[in-house]
């Protein structure tokens, strides 16, 4: 195993098209959404371990999920876990970790991914991420992953690549588009030459340290300055005040679609984002009319189809005449909505929490 590949997994954000099984106080990186047995951050970390050192592998997260990571992930060290104070995209997250990392070692390659997606073919991940790790080294470049997309859909970012490649496999990128709309979507398919943006990256620490200065200085200045207090008892409280200052920024906007060393390698290996309930549907068993119960004990389901269900394990529910819905329980909370009008749930929270404040939320 190559001492110099280390892990940046992401594990900040809350989840809220989850709500309400994801909340502010326990994400949904942190839950057993598909009942395998393992969150979704220790399958991440599990994944990690089998290309890199564990000692290589690093959490960012925001503070108050310190003790979670710590609980489900007992081997970390608290020097591997890097806390932010505030949410501010994923830009400084991902600085964080590569300044702190670069730090340690100037020769590191490094693999930036959320915690809270889906891998099915864990060993057809592990050959991708090898792979660019050492194309990302060997050329300097900025690589990221695209998933070859099955559907038009409208809840991923699209990337676009030309012919010209490196290694014959990692093509030059055009460029990024966000969630498009239905029709737009469906272009993108039909050109064949977009791909679905997993949001998983990666680079030489030389590299992504150098596009910092250049297309991000200001969050660069910030990261660079702490350079002394890396690995010491003042990182914390440092990067703490420091982090006040960061603009809300994402890589993909800050530098991905500014830099001109950026390439992708188009991948194949059962991948999820886990981003809405849909998804959770299509990977989950159903019934012989489409619904799928999670867990399904006590669940009893009249002239009902093509349902996503999620309840407590203890409770008795019926459902009667449902077709095309999505029917959670957690926390106290009831969500019942068109499984089309998932986009929404977010809109919802949000209106919950303008009501009732954070109790719910």
């Amino acid at each position: 195993m190559n001492s110099n590949y280390y892990a940046i997994i992401m594990a900040g954000g809350i989840g809220s098209r989850f709500w309400p099984i994801s909340r502010t106080s326990h994400p949904k990186q942190f839950i057993d959404i598909l009942g395998t047995g393992k969150t979704l951050i220790q399958q991440t970390y599990d994944r990690f371990l089998k290309i890199c050192p564990k000692e290589n592998i690093y959490v960012v997260t925001n503070e108050i999920y310190t003790d979670l990571v710590k609980a489900q992930i007992p081997d970390m060290a608290d020097g591997q876990i890097l806390t932010e104070p505030v949410m501010r995209n994923t830009a400084p997250c991902v600085a964080y970790g590569c300044f702190k990392i670069e730090s340690l070692n100037p020769n590191a390659s490094i693999v930036v991914a959320p915690s809270d997606h889906l891998i099915l073919d864990e060993q057809g991940f592990v050959n991708t991420i090898e792979k660019s790790l050492t194309t990302a080294t060997e050329n300097g470049c900025l690589v990221t992953l695209g998933i070859k997309p099955s559907r038009p859909d409208t809840g991923y970012g699209y990337i676009q690549f030309t012919d010209k490649t490196l290694n014959n496999d990692f093509h030059k990128v055009k460029t990024f588009t966000e969630k498009p709309t239905l029709e737009i979507a469906k272009t993108f398919i039909q050109s064949g030459d977009f791909l679905w943006n997993a949001g998983i990256f990666i680079w030489s620490a030389k590299a992504i340290v150098e596009s910092f200065g250049k297309y991000l200085p200001e969050i660069n200045d910030i990261f660079a300055d702490a350079r002394p207090v890396y690995n010491t008892e003042d990182e914390k409280n440092y990067i703490h005040s420091a982090y006040q200052q960061c603009t809300n920024i994402s890589i993909d906007y800050g530098i991905m679609e500014k830099a001109d060393n950026v390439y992708v390698l188009p991948s194949e290996f059962g991948w999820s984002d886990l981003g809405t309930w849909a998804s959770i549907y299509q990977l989950a068993e159903k019934d012989y009319v489409g619904n799928a119960v999670i867990p399904s004990e006590k669940v009893i389901m009249y002239d009902s189809s093509d349902c996503m269900v999620n309840v407590p394990a203890d409770k008795l529910v019926i459902i009667k005449g449902l077709h095309d819905f999505i029917v959670v329980e957690s926390n106290n909370t009831l969500l019942i909505c068109p499984r089309s009008e998932e986009q929404n749930v977010k809109q919802v929270v949000a209106d919950v929490k303008q009501k009732f404040g954070t109790k719910y939320i």
